[in-house]
């Protein structure tokens, strides 16, 4: 049986964070969820990370930050980046940088599905992990 894929939330709004914890979990994935970029940063299952979502909007470390620390950091994780203020700058960016999906909030379930599949199929690819 192949190994479940781990989706790691970062939001900073709880009930956002439960909701995504939730629904990810009735889907079928391991899933952990972090209150803010530097709790996950610290966690040891960063490095078992399949696909990141994260919010755009966090204090201290946005999400599109987040992203690009750990490209900085040589960690590519498959990244999911979820706004309840969507910005058509940011959202330019953070696709020109590698984000896979920018994603406006209250978020459409479908479109949320097939990001997810595009991460997790690109996470099961070696060549990603060079």
């Amino acid at each position: 049986m192949p190994k479940t894929l781990l989706v790691s939330v970062v939001d900073d709004d709880r009930s956002g964070r439960e909701s995504m914890r939730r629904l990810m979990r009735s889907l079928g994935y391991a899933v952990e969820a972090f209150p803010s970029a530097a709790d996950f940063l610290a966690s040891p299952l960063r490095g078992e990370t399949a696909c990141l979502i994260a919010d755009v909007h966090m204090p201290a470390m946005t999400g599109i930050e987040l992203y690009r620390h750990l490209i900085d950091a040589g960690r590519t994780i498959p990244t999911i980046l979820v706004t309840a203020y969507p910005n058509d700058v940011d959202r330019a960016c953070a696709l020109n940088d590698g984000v896979l999906c920018y994603l406006r909030k209250p978020l459409d379930e479908e479109s949320l599905l097939r990001c997810l599949r595009t991460a997790l199929t690109s996470a099961e690819t070696p060549e990603n992990n060079s």
